[in-house]
């Protein structure tokens, strides 16, 4: 199977307020659980904990409960500890909502998350999409992809990618398609691996590596905070809203397009009611008039889909993903019928 490298994302927002007996539009404020919480699966810092923090946000300002949310770390296999956990009813919090990106899905397709499935939790809202970004010190040579393009070709040993994911991961996989693009072999390739973008972040500071193959708003979130950073490309198919001055990485002669979608999941212990209490909320906050700064306040582009409708586009996308993998050497599990 050829994947393409241009994903195409579809955007839908399910509505099942009128289901619930919710307005549409207008609604002040929703319910949601007593004392929430969103486990970030990764170390502080990165494209997890961003969506933990946007989703506690939203509760602040569209839920009826007083507790804000609590936002706790667990870090393992860039979200298969987690996953592993939640599935096996060893979760301390069985209600807690998870944050989970594409990335997440192209590891529970090379079967990274052990033997467990998409079905084997519950999808809840997809919060917005994130795009993949090549970033250097600030003081490197490497100003545009060309130029990193004709260092790989001088010598790929000298060129060290660092990211958060071992081989395999999505900025691994961003990594290959970049060295790939450059008409070389991605199995020479040298790759730091580390525990969440963060981590990757200050490696790069430190010239430990020379590349971050991230994410942009993690990129873009450290760059603003202080990091000695410079993103030279986004992997968008058009330049970002918030960020009008990067050049994407097809105006470069890079024909690659990665989005990455940022959400959050529940368990199975999670019931009926308590899961359809969450989609509304989720469903209900995003209708808002102020999500979409809420939304570029952490740096994602629009992309809202939940429930039913989500679990349904998890499941294609895994399967995509068994392919991209496939197409890259990658090991994948035989799929399960």
């Amino acid at each position: 199977m050829n994947w393409p490298l241009r994903v195409t994302r579809r955007f839908a927002l399910q509505s099942s307020l009128a289901f619930a007996g919710l307005p549409l539009q207008g609604m002040a404020r929703a319910d949601i659980l007593d004392a929430p919480e969103c486990i970030v699966p990764a170390k502080v810092g990165g494209g997890f904990d961003l969506t933990c923090k946007l989703v506690g946000t939203l509760i602040d300002r569209h839920s009826t409960r007083g507790s804000p949310l609590r936002v706790n770390y667990l870090p393992g296999g860039i979200g298969a500890v987690a996953y592993d956990r939640v599935v096996t009813g060893r979760l301390p919090n069985p209600h807690a909502l998870i944050a989970f990106s594409g990335g997440s899905l192209l590891n529970l397709a090379q079967g990274k998350f052990g033997p467990h499935q998409t079905s084997d939790v519950r999808w809840v809202a997809a919060v917005g999409t994130d795009y993949g970004a090549i970033a250097v010190p600030k003081d490197s040579a490497i100003h545009t992809l060309q130029d990193l393009k004709l260092q790989l070709q001088r010598d790929l040993s000298r060129v060290v990618f660092g990211a958060g994911g071992t081989v395999g991961s999505q900025d691994w996989v961003k990594a290959a398609l970049i060295v790939k693009a450059a008409g070389l072999d991605h199995k020479g390739m040298r790759f730091v691996s580390f525990e969440g973008g963060g981590e990757a972040i200050s490696a790069l500071e430190g010239r430990h590596v020379t590349v971050f193959c991230g994410d942009a708003a993690e990129a873009f979130q450290a760059a603003d905070a202080g990091a000695n950073i410079r993103v030279i490309a986004i992997l968008s198919d058009k330049r970002v809203a918030s960020r009008p001055t990067v050049a994407v990485g097809i105006e470069q002669g890079f024909n690659l397009v990665w989005p990455v979608i940022r959400g959050v999941y529940v368990g199975q212990a999670v019931s009926d009611a308590e899961y359809r209490r969450w989609v509304d909320f989720f469903e209900a906050a995003m209708l808002q008039s102020d999500y979409a700064s809420i939304r570029q306040q952490y740096g994602l582009s629009s992309f809202t889909m939940t429930g039913e409708v989500l679990t349904e586009f998890v499941g294609k996308e895994v399967v995509k993903y068994r392919g991209l993998a496939q197409s890259l050497g990658l090991r994948v599990p035989p799929q399960k019928t």
